[in-house]
């Protein structure tokens, strides 16, 4: 017995060895430099629901013309941001009830609310009950990556027209964006 356990003991060792020697390949470590990583991030910006509550002057009870909002997106100032950022598709979203047609701005602003760039779009009007989708995208690319690595708020801007018919709905609202980086 004690023969048959040192005979297993050494063929298995032996096997063993040779797996482990049969799976290396040549590496040229002098590549290394040559390795690029490719990851994507997809992040949440800015969402929200209003209804017409929002568009009126709280203190006069006026329906106002145009509303706005500002979210700080702090990660815009991370290094892997400002060193390794190729890429950025913005996507923007209104699901619409309200029977107006309503002219959205999106800004991306400086740190000193110098505008960066923005995007421009026309909600579709909706009805009750029959809520309408919008949706836009904005490819930012090499060529125009320093406008978002610059950019530290996102300014949202709705404006609906002046109209005398009752103006009620809701609008909801999501934004992503999809950032691809190359390090």
């Amino acid at each position: 017995m004690k023969f048959l356990s040192s005979f297993l003991t050494k063929f298995a060792s032996l096997i063993i060895g040779f797996l482990l020697l049969g799976c290396v390949k040549d590496v040229d470590l002098d590549q290394r430099d040559d390795i690029i990583l490719s990851p994507d991030l997809q992040i949440d910006l800015l969402i929200y629901d209003i209804d017409q509550t929002h568009f009126k002057d709280t203190v006069t009870g006026n329906t106002k013309t145009r509303i706005s909002d500002t979210v700080r997106l702090e990660f815009l100032d991370d290094s892997y941001i400002q060193d390794d950022l190729t890429s950025v598709e913005f996507y923007f979203r209104h699901i619409n009830t309200f029977p107006r047609e309503i002219n959205s701005k999106v800004r991306f602003l400086s740190e000193v609310n110098r505008e960066q760039f923005a995007v421009n779009y026309t909600i579709k009007p909706g009805a009750d009950g029959n809520p309408v989708t919008t949706e836009q995208y904005e490819l930012i690319e090499e060529d125009r990556i320093n406008l978002v690595r610059r950019s530290i708020k996102m300014v949202v801007e709705l404006e609906v027209q002046p109209d005398t018919t009752a103006f009620e709905g809701e609008l909801d609202f999501a934004s992503k964006g999809f950032f691809s980086f190359e390090f």
